[in-house]
């Protein structure tokens, strides 16, 4: 693809981070127009030309006080329409984060599947490929979508980041539910080999009927052990918060947790600023806009993924592999 001119744009809500990817790339945003009517309606289009380029469009799908999460996406979704129509060579959608990920299966009957239906939104503007980070099941995001797909993941952030600061302890790597094992076993083998030793694992017991978590009993040792918990990311923080206080319960002498996305909806700052979290690291795929500024001096830790999504788009560009991003 390299000989298609590369051309990048990042929506208002997401332009921050745009911005820093550009810099990684030794190159300008191109420009955009977002314009919004009185009845609530909007348009984006681009100021230069996009013709036969390979454009790539920056928008992170998070709801913010001035943006619900589906304005963001129509707002996305019609400026691909735009640039396809303008006749971009193709038009590849950076999206951080992704709404209704989660949503991937019936859970009860006569249930949406959400994913699916995104997927098929982004391939009616004749998007040609979507990339995200982490998503919440991965076999269902690739299932989900016809067009190119790519999970880009933070794995390796995370284990450079506990490797260079936790190599003396004993650590164990916990799960939240039985349904992260895999992510979290994915992760206790990187840090395991960054340290050259074996990584205890455990994981939650938990069981969630009507909206209500339920459960506390930690399978695999974690006493006198350093507890990093792994998700994929942090909502309300009840189920975090859950594991932090049943490892603690069961003799962990510290407790850490990363995940993915930092939503911290609701009373999230309240639910992790108990004792039994020592800190909570995220990326900055979602900003942390929601906790306040002493938890976030006292708790929070954000690694970028700014520098990955910039090397992903210029391998995309030049028609190179990915496949060594993935953790």
């Amino acid at each position: 693809m390299g000989n298609h001119e590369l051309s990048l744009f990042a929506l208002d809500s997401s332009k921050a981070f745009g911005e820093q990817i550009v810099r990684h790339l030794s190159m300008a945003l191109s420009p955009h127009e977002e314009r919004d009517f009185e009845d609530g309606e909007h348009k984006a289009r681009p100021l230069v030309n996009v013709r036969d380029k390979d454009v790539y469009v920056i928008q992170s799908l998070y709801a913010d006080a001035q943006f619900s999460v589906n304005d963001k996406l129509c707002r996305l979704l019609f400026f691909i329409g735009a640039l396809v129509d303008a006749g971009a060579q193709r038009v590849t959608a950076v999206v951080p984060y992704l709404c209704y990920a989660r949503k991937d299966r019936k859970s009860q009957p006569r249930d949406p599947v959400t994913t699916r239906y995104i997927a098929r939104l982004f391939e009616a503007v004749g998007t040609h490929r979507v990339v995200t980070l982490d998503v919440h099941n991965v076999a269902a995001f690739q299932n989900a979508f016809r067009c190119a797909s790519e999970n880009l993941e933070a794995n390796k952030l995370f284990v450079d980041y506990f490797a260079a600061r936790r190599a003396q302890e004993e650590i164990v790597v916990v799960s939240p539910d039985a349904g992260g094992i895999k992510r979290a076993d994915r992760f206790r083998q990187s840090l395991g080999r960054a340290l050259g030793r074996p990584i205890g694992s455990a994981f939650m017991e938990k069981q969630r009927a009507g909206g209500v978590v339920s459960g506390e009993a930690v399978i695999g040792e974690v006493a006198g052990k350093t507890a990093i918990i792994i998700d994929d990311l942090i909502s309300t923080g009840t189920t975090l918060a859950r594991a932090a206080q049943a490892c603690r319960a069961h003799g962990a002498t510290k407790v850490f947790a990363a995940a993915s996305h930092g939503l911290f909806v609701a009373d999230a700052g309240r639910v992790l600023s108990g004792a039994a979290l020592d800190q909570v690291v995220v990326t900055d795929s979602v900003p942390a806009f929601r906790l306040s500024a002493e938890i976030i001096q006292s708790k929070l830790v954000v690694v970028s993924v700014v520098a990955l999504f910039a090397e992903a788009i210029k391998r995309m560009h030049e028609g190179g592999s990915i496949v060594d991003l993935h953790g």
